[in-house]
């Protein structure tokens, strides 16, 4: 079975064989395993520029190699016009030959396939929208056509759409769905922690305006001024490290903050396992990858309500859902510290749900698409 995947996730030449993003690569791994053979219809880049890559293991000998394009002003219209046309020409011949049809979304090029593949009505289709499929976000309007697109029973057929989350007014089509970091395996007991020592936050994730980097600072600074014994430590880099700097030195919080900046996998599953609570402010996410890490090793998560995180935190019951008021929000948190029985407890519900989630069943869900079978429920 041949499995065309249309994605503006760029490959990146290395020697006799394709590099792409890493967590990209882990999942293809695990439909190349099922389907037989994986052609990938992408751009291309010369370099990673400074992505997270990893080579794909696999054999690709057939990739569709696309334009890259945007439009960030009005002197790139025409040619981002011009490489949508050719770009959909090459979409369409690639989709006449395939078994199955994979897009993701959102992305330029995810928005060309979900648009090319109302022409193929009886070939089975799957879509992965890793982007905020909440319908009453403020989105850019070429995310919201390909929603609109993607969940059109009438010119969408034969499609599951895999969206993080589950929402209210969903088409029959629309499939709510995950992605694992982990394996059975990997569940070990996680590490008891009390409030005796050092309590400790993390951060995770690239340092950047929307990731909004200073607001675990804020936090943190203000436990610390009530009397506890706090620590935040940052794992990332970005853009926002050198504001990070400034308020650290400004503020004299040498001691109670540290950035690590990027660490291997490793590193950061021991931050998850020694930590009591992960922070993460951030203004937009698809499936924040790293709040189900954090709840699969124990570490409670303090997150704004973005995406699916009001679910995967079930409104509070598995971690805090921030107000993004400093006030509102260090007071939650005061009262899970003078209330160590509740942060157990949430602890333990949150490891429960994120545990569900292993590559394993991943994996099972992954082969269930491939062969046209219903996802679980």
């Amino acid at each position: 079975m041949k499995v065309l995947v249309v994605s503006s996730a760029p490959l990146i030449p290395s020697g006799n064989r394709w590099k792409a993003y890493s967590p990209y690569v882990k999942e293809m791994e695990i439909w190349n395993k099922h389907a037989g053979e994986l052609q990938f219809c992408s751009p291309t880049w010369e370099t990673n520029r400074g992505l997270l890559v990893k080579t794909i293991p696999f054999s690709t000998p057939n990739n569709i190699i696309l334009k890259d394009f945007d439009i960030k002003s009005f002197g790139q219209l025409f040619n981002a016009m011009n490489a949508a046309v050719q770009n959909s020409v090459k979409i369409f011949k690639a989709m006449r030959q395939a078994n199955h049809i994979h897009l993701r979304c959102p992305g330029n090029i995810g928005l060309l396939g979900a648009i090319v593949q109302i022409a193929f009505p009886n070939t089975p289709k799957t879509a992965k929208y890793a982007g905020n499929w909440d319908p009453n976000s403020a989105q850019p309007w070429s995310y919201r056509l390909q929603k609109w697109i993607l969940s059109n029973t009438f010119l969408t057929k034969n499609m599951q759409v895999l969206v993080y989350g589950e929402w209210d007014g969903s088409t029959e089509n629309i499939k709510p769905f995950f992605t694992a970091t982990y394996n059975e395996s990997d569940k070990i007991p996680i590490i008891a922690k009390d409030f005796l020592g050092t309590i400790r936050f993390l951060f995770i994730g690239t340092l950047s305006h929307g990731k909004r980097p200073q607001y675990a600072i804020a936090l943190v600074e203000q436990l610390q001024q009530m009397g506890y014994n706090v620590k935040l430590d940052y794992y990332g880099e970005g853009n926002e490290r050198t504001v990070l700097e400034k308020i650290i030195a400004e503020k004299q919080l040498q001691t109670q903050v540290t950035l690590h900046g990027n660490m291997p996998s490793e590193t950061i599953r021991n931050a998850y396992q020694h930590s009591h609570f992960l922070i993460l402010p951030s203004q937009s996410e698809g499936w924040p990858k790293v709040v189900a890490e954090a709840m699969f090793w124990g570490c409670l998560p303090i997150v704004s309500p973005v995406s699916c995180v009001p679910n995967m935190l079930d409104k509070g019951e598995r971690g805090i859902v921030l107000t993004m008021e400093n006030g509102k929000d260090v007071q939650q948190i005061k009262n899970l510290l003078d209330n160590e029985d509740i942060y157990q407890s949430q602890v333990l519900k949150a490891e429960e749900w994120s545990r569900k989630y292993t590559l394993d069943y991943f994996e099972e869900e992954i082969e269930k698409l491939v062969h046209l079978k219903s996802l679980k429920k």
